[in-house]
């Protein structure tokens, strides 16, 4: 008997060095990669190849954005393809930030290669640029239960350091048990010097991220329009969540309305991953929840989130490592254990 599941796609920040090589370990057949490549060819760009083929990883080549965006995309997607569909009934999908691209094209709004073009042009466009930046803050504690009255004194500081002339500081992402922030670089600083320091690395820059899912995007957002044609859009085949925790229904769904959505709001306004999973878990009730590679840190986020709005009866970290061990409901396709549960291999 199939499983139902709803699918997450990570977004910037999983490629790392324990990734490289991915595609060519996961995925050395994978039909996509000549199209994608050849893309990047004709826009004088390295090709997804020979990114994941390095001998060796670099930050300043595997986090720019122009292509850690297309690698993450072509990874996830791959994954996606990998699912076996015997034992799973995809009910839905949905993205962390740039995973929104990855999630269009898993549930079918756009197609394989309409999904990577709108990676690489936002992904492209975002590193030339790169406005303003962004670092981590958590919210729980490690239990994974949220800090009472942490939520709201982080956001009376944020809202005190935006007040300031000369500085912008403002929510990028809800992600489970963190706040991600972007801002100014005098906003970023000023957050740095205002917060404790807690677990010898927070508050935590994350090198090579623009002030995504803010204002400060309206720029990058215009230039998106002007690049991307709306025509490549169409209807969801799949229920597909967005970074406000709304559904877009097949059969329902406007095409004009979500390509406005993905290079207007979903660029330029705070993206809630923990409502859409609230959303994933609640609305549309899978057995198991399914996230993407590359690298597993979206797991850690997602078990936050469902853990936020106790799915599963999971109040704390504990409840949720118990049901890893007995009958497993997270199943991260970047770790050897959920790769074997989720794939046909």
């Amino acid at each position: 008997m199939k499983q139902t599941a709803v699918v997450v796609a990570p977004g910037r920040g999983t490629y790392n060095k324990a990734e490289l090589g991915y595609l060519k370990t996961h995925h050395p057949s994978s039909t996509l990669l000549a199209k994608f490549d050849g893309y990047r060819l004709q826009n004088g760009q390295s090709t997804i190849s020979e990114l994941d083929g390095a001998e060796k990883f670099t930050t300043a080549t595997h986090l720019r954005g122009d292509n850690a965006s297309p690698l993450i995309y072509t990874c996830g997607l791959s994954d996606f393809g990998s699912i076996d569909r015997s034992r799973f009934d995809i009910v839905g999908v949905t993205g962390n930030s740039m995973g929104w691209y990855t999630a269009l094209a898993c549930a079918g709004a756009l197609d394989p290669f309409g999904g990577f073009t709108v990676a690489n042009t936002m992904g492209t466009l975002m590193h030339e640029h790169m406005i303003g930046g962004q670092l981590i803050y958590p919210l729980v504690d490690e239990n994974w239960c949220e800090v009472p009255g942490h939520r709201a004194w982080l956001l009376g500081e944020i809202s005190a350091i935006n007040s300031k002339p000369g500085h912008f500081l403002g929510l990028s992402i809800d992600l489970g048990g963190m706040f991600v922030l972007a801002g100014s670089e005098a906003g970023l600083a000023a957050f740095e010097l205002a917060i404790p320091a807690i677990q010898g690395r927070y508050p935590m820059r994350l090198p090579g991220h623009a002030g995504f899912h803010t204002h400060l995007q309206l720029p990058v957002s215009k230039l998106g329009f002007d690049a991307i044609p709306s025509n490549i859009f169409k209807q969801p085949a799949l229920p597909l969540i967005d970074g406000r925790g709304a559904i877009w229904h097949p059969h329902s769904s406007n095409p004009d309305q979500l390509y406005d959505y993905t290079l207007g709001h979903q660029v330029t306004e705070f993206f809630d991953l923990s409502a859409a999973i609230r959303t994933a878990a609640q609305e549309l009730m899978p057995d198991v929840i399914i996230v993407l590679g590359p690298g597993n840190t979206l797991g850690g986020a997602t078990a936050q989130a469902l853990i936020k709005c106790q799915w599963r009866a999971w109040t704390n970290k504990s409840d949720f490592q118990t049901s890893a061990k007995s009958s497993p409901r997270l199943l991260s396709m970047g770790t050897a254990d959920g790769r074997r549960r989720v794939t046909t291999m």
